[in-house]
Parts: C-alpha cells; sequence; structure tokens
C-alpha cells in the first residue's frame, strides 16, 4: 500500500510492501505526522513551539518530546562545532533541521513495531528504508540534479540495501534558506548547491545534512570524518564531490 498526504507542509509519502498492510496502518502514520506538525511547526500559533518563543511556555512545562529535541539538538550542536543551531539570529527557535528526521525516524519504528518489514517513509525528500522494493529488490533513490528547473532530471541512483537513511540539503526548491551561523554577516552560502547524506537511519543522515551545507565546500570532508555517514556534494559550478564509500551505494 502507498499514500502521499500533504503534511507539515511537505508531502508525506508512505508505501508498505508487506501484503498485511491495511489502509489504517498507513493512517497512523499519518496521524504521527500530523501531530509532530501540532507540536513543532514554527507557523502554527498553537503550536508547543510557538509558545515557547512567544514566551507563554516555561522550560520545566516542555513535554517530553520537546525535552528530547531540545537535548539532541544540543549534542548536534556540539558535533557539527556550532554550524548546527536551531536558535535563530533574531532569538526564536527552529527544530526543523533535526525534528524532520527524527520524525521519520521515529514513523519507521513504528512501522517495524508494527511487525512490518518492507517500506518507505519520504518526507520532503528525506527518506528512510527497510527491505526490499515491491520487485523484491533494494530500495533505490535518486539524486536530483540541483541545476534542472522541472526537478526530475536524475544525476545518481543510489541502493539502499541495509534499512539506511538519506537526506539533501541544497537551495535549489527552497531558495537560499541556509546560512553559516559563525559567520556575522548572515550571508547564504553559494559556493554549493546540494549535498546528500546517507546513514544508518534517517536521523542521523538528516541532522548533518544541513550543517554540512552550511559549512559550503569544507561540508563534504566534514561528512567523510564522521563514522557511518557517506556523501555527495554538488557545486555552484556543477561539479561533484563524495566521500570515499559513497560508491557502495551505486551498485
Amino acid at each position: 500500500m502507498k499514500e502521499t498526504r500533504i503534511i507539515m507542509g511537505m508531502p508525506v509519502t508512505v508505501h508498505i510492501v508487506d501484503a498485511s498492510a491495511r489502509a489504517a496502518d498507513l493512517e497512523k502514520i499519518f496521524e504521527y505526522f500530523r501531530s509532530v506538525d501540532e507540536q513543532f511547526s514554527a507557523f502554527k500559533r498553537t503550536s508547543e513551539l510557538s509558545r515557547i518563543n512567544d514566551g507563554t511556555l516555561a522550560e520545566k512545562d516542555y513535554s517530553p518530546e520537546m525535552k528530547e529535541i531540545m537535548k539532541l539538538s544540543e549534542e548536534t550542536r556540539r558535533l557539527t562545532n556550532g554550524y548546527f543551531n536551531i536558535r535563530k539570529p533574531n532569538g526564536a527557535i527552529d527544530t526543523s533541521g533535526l525534528v524532520k528526521g527524527w520524525a521519520i525516524h521515529h514513523a519507521a519504528k513504528m512501522l517495524k513495531e508494527a511487525g512490518f518489514k518492507n517500506y518507505f517513509v519520504d518526507a520532503g525528500g528525506d527518506i528512510q528504508v527497510a527491505g526490499k522494493n515491491e520487485e523484491g529488490k533494494p530500495w533505490s533513490v535518486g539524486i536530483k540534479d540541483p541545476f534542472d528547473e522541472t526537478q526530475q532530471k536524475i544525476v545518481k541512483v543510489v541502493y539502499l540495501k541495509h534499512g539506511e537513511g538519506i537526506a539533501t540539503s541544497g537551495t535549489y526548491i527552497r531558495g537560499q534558506h541556509i546560512y553559516n551561523p559563525h559567520d556575522a554577516d548572515n550571508k547564504p552560502i553559494t559556493d554549493i548547491v546540494s549535498i546528500t547524506v546517507i546513514g544508518q537511519n534517517i536521523y542521523e543522515a538528516d541532522r548533518f545534512a544541513t550543517p554540512a551545507f552550511a559549512m559550503g565546500k569544507k561540508g563534504i570532508s566534514f561528512i567523510e570524518n564522521i563514522d557511518g555517514l557517506e556523501g555527495y556534494m554538488i557545486d555552484a559550478s556543477g561539479i561533484a564531490t563524495f566521500t570515499s564509500g559513497f560508491e557502495k551505494y551505486l551498485k
């Protein structure tokens, strides 16, 4: 069973290959994503995050999920030397750089706990897989050409054979929205256009993809030096650079 819905302002696709899947199984996952949006949206005034930002929710009253995200965000900030930072220049907190991958990871665990072995969860292009696709083959994911305005051209196809997650950070869909937090002038990143990260799960891939992009061309070396991650970067001239173990995903 496969279905796509717009949640959190982006397409969310759940595909369960196992024959035992029912519509209710998909609905549970979509409901979970809706609950994450209600809690962590920076755009909904009633969300827990918005209440934190407007000063109406004290830290002692944070939900367990919010406390977890805050803890994980601080851990990621330290691991990336501050290139990941949920605190924006205006003082507001934006957890979107970590919550999406975290939510996809949890959704996939829900499917696993329900007994499913073969599935695919995609939220806004960040993906977690398990098992095989409907043809009994490894799940394949295309890395888009960031210079193709139609967003249809694929530059590489990777094969995820062991339940990995894959996340891409770039400017070709949302425009310039990623900045180097260490740059006092808050200038956008212009020397690269996309970086794709593959990790043991989508949480690990996603939380390092955005800070790696914020590092510019240095980001691919950062990914190279993290155990369990591989990356594929495309610079502003269209030249690709990838980590030493990336090629294992090409066949």
